[in-house]
């Protein structure tokens, strides 16, 4: 990831190109961490280095992340701030500010947001393996042909094997409680020596802990931040080691490339609610490698310590060391550094490649049976894409007075189990509407009436609303496309001409159509004053049918409100396709009244809301699901349509706006 390095290095490049000596300023600032981005959210510590030759060494310093203040330090180093990253979602720009003679100097960094990927198979697998023989050494002599895999006991093809010295993410996750009180100097000293060797492209971040993971510093590749932060670690509080393990995945994105945990503990966990296979099934998604150092007090790590930190080093692919004396380290540091410069890389594709979220067992051997194989026993599968249905409905008093809606108003429920609603807004986005006008024979004697209100109702629309104009009779004539030109759709209806039969179910499929290629709000509105049939009345007057109607309705987000002139009309069918689509349906006594119901659909058309939510039941299925709307504010008449068609796998969600 691309950061600045400060003025410091905007003088040496100066210098390069000038071929001279410039003046250097009086003081450099560099930001030191955060440098990316490494999981969902929490507390972390923005740290900068400053180099200064006020006297006292020590300059207040500033901290901006997108131009907010979000304190300043005037303690003298190490300069920092927390800062909770509440969305890692969006980008932001953390910047650094001193105050010097010579002005402002700052330095900035921009972390860009963690990307969501809907995985739509199971991609290439990593599995990190170290080889080593019966006394522990690590061997870095094997060829691809050494190597075997299995997962879930079926034989993988190998896509690469390889002797892979690639740069590592480093977590040093060190305790911090009290327990660890006598041993706190051996800790401090365990972390520098872990760090002190970092090659090229590492990247540590520090995170203590108690009863939960505090805050973090880093990444970075700055060793005065890792030692500042491992330094300022003291012991106190209680221990929830099995606690803090299952909770990384919610603080860490998956590394690209490796991935390892150091864990500094006495292996005392006194608050922990997870129990060990939840904790390790946690941990595992994050396909890290943990290496356990083990720092008891006179009498070392207990037997039932001992235990619990073997089990999390064995089951993760790492190791597990309990020296007694700092003068111990060195071999344990040398240790996990070979074990990681000396680690193979395999990569394979599986050949399940079912969506399913579950855990797949891996085991790797090698061709000589005196050589014992380390690696991760397995990795979950992704799961599919969560189901995010997002529906459109009305919201309508009873009464005259105007009343408020707020999403804690609302409760919804998906084929009868509570959903949480994560997104809520009024529908003020432009709609997208097609009007459809019976011009059947039977509808002459009312024509000019109905072309009169039909006018009122374009002229009514918001200049932002595109419009279509659809004709019927014995066949479907699309007058004009949508538009905003509101004479296009006057002069259309003025050529209005009622002769023929009624085409009414071909009429709203093609509307629906119509509107199907269209993004965001839809809507049909149809005029009609008979059902469907011929010009004799003696048979259907479509090629479409009722179900062919009803079926359309269930594959898109398109209101339908119909409006029934007379006695002719087929109150049942416009009611059912109303209802199936959220829209309404209005039957007037007579056509006076028509510019009245075309009020009452504009009126519904601007009281409408957006409602979003994840579904408990991500099955991909194509299944259909109802969902029930209510409001839990008396007063208000809520009407949406009966649900949505779930996507199968690989698809979007059908009946919602994606």
């Amino acid at each position: 990831m691309p950061f600045s390095k400060g003025l410091l290095a905007v003088a040496i490049v100066s210098v390069l190109l000038t071929g001279g000596v410039v003046a250097q300023p009086a003081a450099t600032v560099r930001l030191t961490s955060p440098l990316g981005r490494t999981g969902v959210s929490g507390t972390l510590r923005i740290v900068a280095q400053v180099v200064t030759a006020a006297p006292g060494g020590v300059l207040p310093v500033r901290f901006f992340v997108d131009d907010k203040l979000q304190g300043e330090d005037r303690d003298g180093p190490p300069y920092f701030v927390e800062w909770n990253d509440e969305n890692p979602y969006e980008a932001r720009d953390i910047r650094v500010e001193v105050d010097d003679a010579g002005g402002v100097i700052l330095d900035k960094v921009r972390l860009e947001p963690l990307e969501l990927n809907e995985e739509t198979q199971v991609a290439s697998v990593l599995v990190d393996a170290s080889v080593i023989d019966h006394n522990g050494r690590s061997i870095a002599t094997l060829k691809p042909a050494d190597f075997t895999l299995f997962e879930d006991g079926a034989q993988q093809t190998l896509d690469l094997v390889q002797l892979q010295r690639m740069p590592t993410q480093f977590t040093l996750l060190i305790d911090g409680s009290q327990s660890m009180s006598r041993r706190i100097d051996l800790v401090h000293a365990t972390a520098r020596r872990i760090t002190s060797r970092m090659r090229l492209g590492d990247m540590v971040t520090v995170a203590p802990f108690r009863r939960e993971v505090e805050a973090m510093t880093g990444p970075t590749d700055d060793e005065a931040t890792i030692a500042a932060a491992i330094a300022a670690i003291r012991a106190n509080g209680g221990t929830a080691i099995l606690d803090s393990l299952a909770s990384l995945p919610e603080r860490f994105a998956r590394a690209e490339g490796r991935h390892v945990i150091v864990l500094v503990t006495d292996g005392y966990d006194e608050h922990s609610k997870t129990p060990l296979p939840q904790a390790l099934a946690e941990v595992k998604k994050l396909q890290a490698t943990i290496f356990v150092i083990g720092i008891g007090g006179v009498a070392g790590v207990s037997l039932k310590g001992e235990n619990l930190l073997r089990q999390i080093a064995v089951q993760t692919g790492g190791r597990a060391f309990f020296p007694s004396k700092e003068e111990q380290l060195p071999n344990v540091y040398d240790s996990i550094v070979t074990d990681v410069q000396s680690r193979y890389l395999l990569t394979y594709t599986p050949s399940h490649q079912e969506l399913d979220g579950r855990f797949r067992q891996i085991r790797v051997t090698v061709a000589d049976p005196q050589f014992t194989v380390k690696a991760r026993d397995g990795y979950f599968a992704p799961k599919p894409p969560p189901v995010r249905p997002t529906l459109e409905f009305s919201a309508r008093t009873e009464g005259s007075e105007a009343l408020a809606l707020e999403a804690q108003d609302l409760e919804i429920a998906e084929d009868d189990v509570p959903q949480a609603i994560e997104a809520f807004q009024e529908a003020n986005t432009p709609i997208s509407i097609a009007l459809a006008l019976d011009g059947s024979g039977s509808i002459r004697p009312a024509l000019e009436s109905v072309k009169d209100a039909a006018r009122t109702f374009v002229a009514s629309l918001r200049p932002s609303d595109p419009l279509a104009l659809v004709e019927f009779s014995d066949g479907v004539v699309v007058s004009h496309l949508l538009s905003k030109n509101r004479q296009t759709s006057i002069d259309a209806i003025n050529a209005h001409r009622a002769t023929g039969g009624t085409a009414l179910w071909d009429a709203l499929a093609d509307s629906i159509a119509l509107l199907d290629r269209e993004q965001g709000r839809k809507a049909v509105v149809v005029v009609t004053d008979g059902r469907d049939e011929d010009n004799a009345g003696t048979k259907p007057g479509s090629s479409h049918t009722l179900d062919n109607v009803l079926a359309k309705l269930g594959e898109t987000q398109t209101s339908v409100y119909a409006i029934g002139l007379g006695a002719n009309v087929d109150r049942d069918a416009l009611q059912r396709i109303a209802d199936a689509s959220g829209g309404a349906a209005y039957f007037p006594a007579n056509v006076s009244t028509l510019p009245d119901e075309y009020r009452r659909v504009l009126d519904d058309l601007r009281r409408r809301y957006i409602v979003t939510y994840t579904s408990t039941n991500s099955t991909r299925d194509g299944a259909f699901r109802a969902v029930r709307i209510t409001s839990r504010k008396p007063g208000f008449v809520i009407r949406s349509r009966p649900g949505y068609t779930a996507p199968q796998a690989g698809s979007a969600v059908r009946g919602a706006q994606q």
